[in-house]
């Protein structure tokens, strides 16, 4: 499966959130596992080389 966009997390995040408080990076593992990222997927860099997409993706939803 392709990597989500921002937009397409916006609602599993926010359904996330309503059961509490969720730090960000446990955040990012329930995203990735809820859309079955694999390895590669998990561990794919922006452009830039300094973040993942998936971190960069799910930092937006929650922006």
């Amino acid at each position: 499966m392709a990597i989500p966009d921002f937009q397409t997390l916006m609602l599993p995040v926010l359904q996330e959130l309503t059961e509490g408080p969720v730090r960000a990076s446990e955040l990012i593992g329930r995203m990735a596992a809820a859309f079955r990222l694999t390895d590669e997927e998990r561990a794919r860099l922006l452009p830039s080389g300094r973040q993942a997409v998936i971190n960069n993706r799910v930092h937006w939803a929650l922006t």
